[in-house]
């Protein structure tokens, strides 16, 4: 099987995982019966080669000929990667769903059959290589360490405490520990925590439910971590509703991790995660009725992959993934009430052959 790629590593998750390098405009990138090549010029070549690419300028395929003729940019683009293609013998290529679709056109054209090819690139990132893991654990340090820094804020609550302040402290503390945090990282208070990715605004009132996520990336690896931990705010008792919410949350937890191992059922796991819901009488994906929006109770599926990606394959909801070993996972059941807030947990998980590794190491107390 070939794969070809049209892409530049800044953008692309999948040609970053095959050229780890902050290259930030497209070139072609194609594997071929173990060869590895980049159609790349002169001023990213030698990051190419470091990644043990062989690289080949584009001038060798009649770049300069067709810049003389007056071809457009993206003729010439187009024309430069059919013949690399020619150059290397491919008749046949898979690609990407997010492929190119200029490129794709004028390959056909070419004679050269392109065929999407999705699964084979998403099964080139599930397994995450030692680097990638590695960058996982430091991302993940960092996470506990702002995730320590936003609980304490939150329980203190000085006055007029605002959740854009909780995220800039939390984004200072990821950026000593070598990540980035993005700025829409949830610090969702009161009701602002049951609409789904809202990411929070506003004074933090005393006595109401936070929910903090947060999804920092390591910045040599470019692996995100994720996170989410709920707070009352003030430190004090929680209230009766959100006490409920959290103790079907932390079972939900609890009934899915024993099950988290290579060859596991997404699908499984998400019906496990749903039954301490369904005990206290809130509505989740499974019980719903088939149609309908979902917008309180547990609305969202178990959790997902990630890696250089915050949200990639496994996909942990009614779907047919099932975990290999190397997969990272978060693994983030949660129940809400629109107009009150919500409770969400969330723990970063790697899945073994016959286990799996919690990475996050912070306590869910509220």
């Amino acid at each position: 099987m070939t794969l070809l790629l049209y892409a530049a590593p800044e953008k692309s998750a999948d040609l970053f995982h095959a050229i780890p390098a902050g290259i930030g405009d497209p070139f072609l990138y194609a594997e071929d019966d173990g060869r590895r090549v980049a159609y790349i010029g002169v001023l990213d070549a030698d990051k190419a080669r470091a990644a043990g690419v062989e690289v080949r300028d584009p001038t060798v395929l009649g770049r300069d000929e067709l810049l003389a003729s007056g071809a457009g940019p993206l003729e010439i683009e187009v024309e430069v990667c059919l013949r690399a293609c020619r150059d290397l013998g491919l008749a046949a290529v898979r690609v990407p769903a997010d492929f190119p679709l200029a490129v794709a056109d004028h390959l056909r054209g070419g004679g050269v059959d392109v065929a999407v090819d999705d699964d084979a690139f998403v099964a080139r990132r599930r397994r995450k290589t030692p680097e990638q893991i590695a960058g996982l654990r430091r991302a993940q340090r960092a996470a506990d360490a702002a995730m320590g820094t936003a609980a304490a804020l939150i329980h203190e609550l000085r006055p007029g405490l605002t959740s854009e302040e909780v995220r800039a402290a939390m984004a200072a503390v990821c950026a000593e520990h070598g990540a980035e945090l993005p700025e829409d990282v949830i610090v969702a208070h009161g009701e602002q925590g049951a609409r789904g990715h809202d990411e929070g605004s506003g004074p933090i009132g005393a006595g109401e439910p936070v929910v903090v996520d947060i999804w920092p990336r390591d910045d040599s690896s470019r692996v995100y971590a994720d996170m989410t931990r709920t707070f009352v705010a003030g430190g004090g008792a929680p209230p009766d509703e959100l006490r409920a919410f959290w103790e079907a949350t932390r079972a939900a937890l609890d009934a899915v991790m024993p099950g988290v191992r290579a060859g596991a059922s997404a699908r499984a796991l998400f019906e496990a995660s749903c039954e301490s819901y369904h005990a206290i009488g809130q509505p989740t994906q499974l019980s719903k009725e088939p149609g309908t929006v979902l917008e309180d109770g547990y609305f969202h599926s178990l959790g997902h992959g990630i890696g250089l990606e915050v949200h990639e394959r496994p996909y942990l909801g009614r779907g047919p993934d099932v975990l290999v070993a190397g997969d990272a996972i978060t693994i983030e059941p949660g129940c809400y009430r629109r107009g009150f807030g919500g409770c969400r947990l969330e723990d970063l998980v790697l899945v073994t052959e016959d286990g799996c590794e919690v990475l996050t190491d912070f306590p869910y107390d509220l």
